[in-house]
């Protein structure tokens, strides 16, 4: 069983204003939300229905890159942006192929923090701390990331379902490039990023993205193509979600760009 949700005067919180984290939770069945983070989804649901189908192929999406790396042989793993922690956790999954894999979740939302911290007390191999995906240097140089991380070993990066709430104007290139200067040749960057090509109804899910303190910025393939800078990418590249090394051919759906609305991919750095 999971902890309850903290309360939310305990963290001084506002529950009236909804959250990116809290609507992805709420979006992959978790309860871990509050009524403004639900209305706001409600609100975008009425012109595309499939915002939990995507929520789910980048869900999926992130199980299959995990396990994919902890079969090439990675033990550390940085999940930026990690969320709100629901079932198949980053660690769940890594130390399922390798139980020493150390974890470390990094999330701006007190909510993902403090509950994060509920689940993971106790177990020496993972750790969660709260800064903004925005402040790169301060994560990878936090003493908690510092403790459990060794970075001149290869480290998995995780930023799923993060950089497209992460203007232009805030560099989050400039962050990508931050992080990947103190990695060690053999790591990896693992991406999902909202799109809005093959898409007539995205601007206005950008729009309703305004009501949080993190408005969507949604990059076409070329955009996200270049975060991957200075990684080359694991075949089969830069795909839709449910396009990137599927289980079984029959989970990849007719139309993945509309089900999806993610560009995915996997990048080593050699």
């Amino acid at each position: 069983m999971q902890p309850s949700p903290p309360a939310p005067e305990d963290l001084d919180i506002d529950t009236e204003r909804p959250t990116a984290a809290r609507a992805y939770d709420y979006l992959l069945g978790g309860d871990h939300n509050f009524a403004s983070d639900r209305e706001m989804i409600r609100q975008a649901m009425e012109f595309m229905p499939d915002l939990p189908i995507q929520a789910q192929a980048n869900r999926a999406f992130l199980h299959r890159a995990v396990t994919y790396l902890a079969g090439a042989g990675v033990r550390q793993f940085l999940d930026i942006g990690s969320g709100i922690p629901t079932r198949g956790n980053v660690h769940e999954v890594a130390q399922l192929a390798a139980p020493d894999a150390k974890v470390v979740y990094v999330d701006i939302d007190p909510v993902a923090v403090s509950h994060g911290r509920q689940l993971l007390a106790g177990d020496p191999h993972t750790t969660v701390i709260q800064e903004d995906a925005r402040n790169a240097a301060e994560i990878i140089n936090h003493p908690d990331v510092r403790s459990l991380l060794d970075f001149t070993r290869p480290v998995a990066v995780l930023m799923v379902a993060l950089l497209h709430v992460i203007p232009d104007s805030d560099d989050p290139y400039g962050m990508v490039t931050t992080v990947r200067s103190v990695l060690a040749p053999g790591s990896y960057l693992a991406i999902a990023h909202g799109t809005g090509d093959g898409r007539k109804d995205a601007e206005r899910l950008v729009e309703i993205s305004r009501q949080t303190p993190t408005t969507m910025t949604l990059r076409d393939r070329a955009g996200v193509l270049r975060f991957f800078d200075g990684f080359e990418l694991v075949e089969p590249g830069l795909v839709w979600a449910p396009e990137w090394r599927p289980e079984s051919p029959d989970d990849v759906p007719a139309e993945p760009a509309r089900t999806s609305s993610n560009y995915v991919g996997v990048g080593r750095l050699t």
